[in-house]
């Protein structure tokens, strides 16, 4: 088992471009014997009904479910333990304590956010400028 030193973090809100950036931890974790630390983070977006403000049904169990989907769809029989942790936060933020002390933070080039024409997501943007540990980021399928 990877020690705390040896955990390579890695960034998955279910889009390609944070499969591929799973698909490539666990390489590299299968090549240097870390450990994954696959991480989703989640908030609650408010819809408004009128004058009522209300959180979407369960927010932690449906990243859970997606996490726990492109785990098991990325990591086949990887001989690479990986722990998966959902988190109630700012997605930037929790990346960012998530990776202290870890080898490495892998995230993609972009998530599930609007602006989809971006090279380069906020999220990638901010792991880069703040985080504690070398940053790699992979570009998710084009076409």
């Amino acid at each position: 088992m990877a020690g705390d030193d040896d955990r390579i973090v890695v960034g998955v809100d279910g889009s390609e471009p944070s499969r591929a950036a799973l698909a490539w931890a666990l390489q590299q974790a299968e090549l240097t014997h870390a450990s994954v630390e696959a991480v989703i983070a989640w908030e609650f977006p408010v819809f408004s009904v009128g004058q009522v403000l209300l959180p979407p049904e369960d927010p932690e169990s449906i990243a859970a479910r997606v996490l726990a989907e492109a785990v098991t769809a990325t990591a086949g029989d990887r001989p690479v333990e990986v722990r998966q942790r959902v988190v109630g936060g700012h997605p930037a933020q929790t990346l960012i304590d998530a990776a202290h002390g870890a080898r490495l933070l892998v995230v993609g080039n972009r998530g599930l956010g609007t602006f989809s024409a971006a090279l380069l997501g906020s999220v990638a943007s901010y792991c880069i400028q703040h985080a504690s540990c070398p940053v790699v980021v992979v570009r998710g399928p084009t076409g």
